[in-house]
């Protein structure tokens, strides 16, 4: 629990509460997603591949640039954990943190995940989303969120004093060092903070403590994003289930969620190019 101040108000201190707030980043210079083109693109687009995700567990897929791919809820409501990177250069991943900064605390249509510095460019972009009717509920939860680093079995151990293997952490990891022939520990290092896809979050009105609830999610529902670039994805299929009760453990009922990945017709993307790595010379002043 947090603990009470024990610092005395200053004679001003409604005031300085009462400084009106300034975004840090304004979207308005940020570079936009072609929604139109992406939904030209969308019509007579094939499904050319799929990957069903086991419950409690996790696998890799790949993603060429100009494909659209969906994670979708097939059997019961179930939370996602999901990993990108450069398909080509895993050292460029996703960047969950600023793209809470750029978007907010949970992403829909139109936003997009960036990636890491030095790269900081859009990996993918949302094109649909069939829980955006959920919008803010009274709790000031939301879908989706970029706020939760993911399940772990450090904090589990931390908090328990007992291992589990099938956190989402461990679950990643081993996906990946399975997809790419890495040892363990050289795939956790590339394991990072995710996108919870499905899953419901967001902070207490009283003591501002990350919360979630059970996900709205049901079969049928699935998040749809745009490639920017060559992708590798990893999700894991969370063993919280939809997160209305446990996070790390067996308790919760859990389900499948399955990744499909659906190419354009041919020339529907003529116009369209990969995004460029920043720009940023890199010199820091130097």
């Amino acid at each position: 629990m947090k603990q009470l101040p024990k610092s005395p108000p200053p004679s001003d201190a409604e005031a300085r509460r009462a400084v009106e707030p300034v975004v840090c980043y304004g979207t308005d210079a940020l570079p936009a997603p072609d929604m139109a083109l992406y939904e030209e693109a969308r019509r007579g687009m094939v499904k050319s591949s799929q990957v069903t995700i086991p419950p409690r567990d996790a696998r890799c897929f790949e993603v060429p640039a100009g494909h659209f791919f969906r994670i979708v809820s097939i059997e019961g409501p179930q939370v996602g954990d999901l990993n990108l990177w450069n398909l080509t250069d895993l050292s460029e991943r996703f960047y969950s943190g600023k793209t809470r900064a750029l978007h907010a605390t949970h992403v829909s249509t139109g936003d997009r995940l960036w990636s890491s510095f030095p790269y900081l460019r859009p990996m993918a972009s949302i094109t649909r989303d069939t829980l955006d009717w959920y919008g803010w509920d009274e709790f000031g939860g939301g879908v989706h969120d970029v706020i939760g680093t993911r399940c772990d079995p450090y904090t589990n151990a931390l908090l328990s004093g007992g291992e589990y293997h099938h956190c989402c952490h461990s679950n990643l990891t081993r996906a990946l060092a399975a997809a790419r022939g890495l040892t363990l520990g050289q795939a956790e290092a590339h394991i990072h903070d995710v996108l919870n896809v499905f899953m419901c979050t967001g902070f207490t009105h009283d003591t501002h403590q990350y919360f979630m609830k059970a996900s709205p999610v049901r079969p049928g529902d699935y998040l749809e994003f745009f490639a920017e670039i060559d992708l590798l994805g990893a999700l894991s299929t969370c063993p919280g289930g939809d997160c209305g009760a446990s996070h790390s453990g067996d308790a919760a009922r859990c389900y499948p969620l399955l990744v499909e990945i659906y190419q354009p017709q041919p020339g529907a993307l003529a116009a369209w190019h990969p995004p460029a790595k920043n720009g940023y010379s890199g010199s820091h002043g130097v």
